[in-house]
Formats: C-alpha cells, sequence, structure tokens
C-alpha cells in the first residue's frame, strides 16, 4: 500500500510539474506583453534587428525598461535609422542589454524600494524616487506589465550609455 501510495505521489508531481510547464509555455513573456501593448512597436523591431528575441521570450525572470515609440522619438531621427541598420547591431545590443535586468521580475512597487539594477550590459542604472514619481537612470517610470517571465516597466526615455 505504502509503494502504491508513493507511485501515485510521484506521478501526481510529476504531472504537477508538465502542468506547471505547459502554462508557462503558453503564457505571454515580457516580449509578447510588450508587442502587445501597442505603444512598444520601435522597441520590438530593435529587438528584432539586434537578434534578442530568444533571450526575452526565455525562463526568467527578467525586468525589461520598455522604452515606448515616444521615448524613441526623442532621439534624433539619425540616429534611431542608424541604431536600426544591421552593420550597427553591436551597438543596438549594447543599448537594448543595458534595458535589461536579469534574473529578478522588479514591478514599480519593488523598484521604489530600490536604489539600483544591474543590467543584462554590466551596467548599474539609477534607480530613484523624484517628487513621487519613479525614475531609471532619469526615464520616468510610466507604468508595469506582468508577463510569464517577468516585468515589462515603461519608460519615456531610451537609457543610453554613458
Amino acid at each position: 500500500m505504502i509503494r502504491s501510495f508513493t507511485r501515485k505521489a510521484a506521478f501526481a508531481a510529476c504531472l504537477s510539474f508538465l502542468t506547471a510547464a505547459s502554462a508557462y509555455a503558453g503564457s505571454p513573456t515580457v516580449l509578447d506583453v510588450a508587442k502587445q501593448k501597442g505603444n512598444f512597436n520601435t522597441l520590438a523591431k530593435a529587438i528584432e534587428v539586434a537578434g534578442l528575441q530568444d533571450a526575452l521570450n526565455a525562463q526568467g525572470p527578467v525586468t525589461i525598461f520598455a522604452p515606448t515609440d515616444e521615448a524613441f522619438a526623442k532621439l534624433p531621427p539619425e540616429q534611431l535609422e542608424s541604431l536600426l541598420r544591421p552593420e550597427n547591431k553591436d551597438q543596438l545590443v549594447k543599448i537594448l542589454t543595458r534595458h535589461v535586468v536579469p534574473g529578478k521580475a522588479l514591478e514599480a512597487d519593488d523598484l521604489k524600494r530600490t536604489r539600483s539594477a544591474k543590467t543584462e550590459g554590466g551596467d548599474d542604472v539609477k534607480v530613484e524616487l523624484v517628487r513621487g514619481r519613479l525614475r531609471v537612470d532619469g526615464a520616468r517610470v510610466t507604468g508595469d506589465y506582468n508577463a510569464a517571465n517577468g516585468v515589462v516597466v515603461a519608460v519615456d526615455s531610451v537609457l543610453l550609455p554613458n
């Protein structure tokens, strides 16, 4: 009887694991969420040009500080055009990885208790409250959206390297 119970428990554990894994596989990732929101089209295009789709669809947790289309529009048009050319992929990757914090799913409330965050690109971005508004390296946080593998934090500026 104990052996039967142990087999049933092991089977239930395996079934539970497979169900959780398949649920994750069908849930939207940070990249999916950014695309679905409709105001991150330039970011989605930049991610494709940089070849970072797999990294942002991978198991997290991950936080992406996602510049809105309006944030990208603040860049000089020739600079944005240049960044999106295949020959400038390395520079684009450097900029985009500055927007990704691996290993953490940081919602706006979590960020309020944080002073800085280490990005995939190796930089520390400064997190601060300015007159009650959350900012990441000077960019204003305008919202956050949960995903299966992390959080998309909308920002109103592109976080350019110093």
